[in-house]
């Protein structure tokens, strides 16, 4: 096969290295190397495992649009790829929308897109803080506590397996099942395998039994899909739904901590949380790199020559980064909701279920702070460490103090 000539330069420089430690200490030198490249960088996702990744918002738009040149399946790639490979569990082939094309994806989304219409933003709502208030109490006279160990995994935790139809006491085992997939380390296969156990005994149980969750509804939908390929739809969305809103969630509250004037005005009313929430979306966004799609033939995009069956990353987190640095530069004001960032991802594989993402985020700090309207971080912002692995934006812990009180003494609305 013949290169162009700026594909030769590209594939000699060094690889950027986004499984190494530093990445997760210093996100913002490595989109940096990226970037000094291109619009579309040279990188590794694992060692030895080549990945190309968009560091450029037209070259991630035109991609995301042109369902002729790219595709979702990874089969292909996975055939050139170790067995016990760590990235695994975030990047195989499976049955469900995110990794299929054409009609097949347009059925899983629509089944997926269905069962969550039937979820009332009201009753989301009353989840959401139901959770937040079993949480808060367990904390509350304690006066300190980890906001992400002890509050933002675990509720979504509880959140999701009261939406999917398990039991509160269920929570532990999708909570860590899911963090180790995401880390994408030593223990990301094990984590793929109790991950996987969870959601076969959550369909074999609405199986046997439905309710009003999601599961069943899956279960039930007139599309007919097996118990197999609901398995699969399962699979994906409470792996995209969970963690990622976990670390929107902690993301969020550790820029509202570390900024007290930004806290005053969200914990008075006088600022909607939103705010928070979309600038994390903007600029630290928790899926840092994925929306990964495969070249259907080799290609020259954007002036690299891109061979077909190696991933091609969009870098979502770079995106945000030069964004942020755009907007120190600019005077311009913009409004706190507007649609300028991917987080979301776009075209047909954009999220379908956005909304509910952001209730579930935006109900679960405001519930808090009015539990605990005094948080008080413990540790400098910048001094906050992060979970390595090359796809998430994901602190390792927020510590936080504040004065303790027992739940009938919470600010918690009723």
């Amino acid at each position: 096969m013949t290169y162009p000539a700026q594909a030769e330069a590209f594939h000699l420089s060094a690889p950027v290295r986004l499984w190494e430690d530093g990445f997760a200490a210093d996100p913002r030198s490595y989109y940096e190397a990226l970037r000094a490249q291109g619009p579309v960088g040279h990188a590794e996702l694992a060692p030895g495992v080549p990945a190309y990744v968009v560091t450029d918002r037209r070259a991630a738009l035109d991609l995301l649009h042109d369902t002729e040149a790219w595709s979702h399946d990874p089969r292909t790639w996975e055939e050139s790829i170790d067995g016990d490979s760590p990235i695994l569990g975030m990047m195989r082939w499976r049955p469900n929308a995110l990794f299929n094309d054409g009609e097949q994806h347009v059925r899983y989304r629509r089944s997926l897109s269905d069962a969550f219409d039937l979820v009332e933003p009201h009753d989301l709502r009353d989840r959401v803080h139901r959770a937040v208030d079993v949480l808060a109490a367990g904390m509350a006279s304690r006066g300190r506590a980890d906001l992400v160990s002890e509050f933002a995994r675990p509720l979504m935790s509880l959140v999701f397996n009261n939406l999917f139809g398990l039991p509160d006491s269920e929570s532990d085992r999708l909570q860590g099942a899911i963090a180790r997939v995401m880390d994408g380390g030593e223990d990301a296969a094990r984590g793929e395998e109790e991950f996987g156990r969870y959601i076969l005994d959550l369909v074999a149980a609405k199986s046997a039994q439905r309710g009003q969750d999601l599961t069943s509804w899956l279960l039930d939908h007139p599309l007919g899909l097996t118990p197999e390929e609901v398995t699969w739809q399962v699979f994906l969305m409470l792996g995209a739904g969970h963690e990622p809103t976990a670390n929107l969630v902690s993301n969020a509250l550790s820029r509202i901590l570390g900024n007290p004037a930004y806290y005053s005005t969200l914990t008075s009313g006088s600022r909607p949380v939103m705010d928070a929430v979309v600038e994390v979306l903007r600029h630290e966004t928790p899926l840092a790199n994925y929306g990964i799609h495969y070249a259907r033939k080799p290609l020259t995009f954007h002036g690299v020559w891109v061979r077909a069956a190696v991933p091609v990353v969009i870098s979502y987190g770079a995106l945000g980064h030069t964004a942020e640095e755009a907007a120190a530069q600019s005077s311009a004001t913009r409004h706190p909701q507007d649609a300028s960032h991917l987080s979301w991802s776009a075209g047909e594989h954009s999220c379908p279920v956005k909304q509910h993402t952001l209730l579930i985020a935006t109900e679960a700090i405001e519930r808090l702070t009015q539990w605990l309207p005094d948080l008080e971080p413990l540790t400098a912002r910048e001094q906050l460490t992060w979970r390595t692995g090359p796809f998430h934006r994901s602190l390792t812990e927020l510590p936080v103090r504040f004065v303790p009180r027992t739940a009938s003494h919470s600010g918690a609305a009723e």
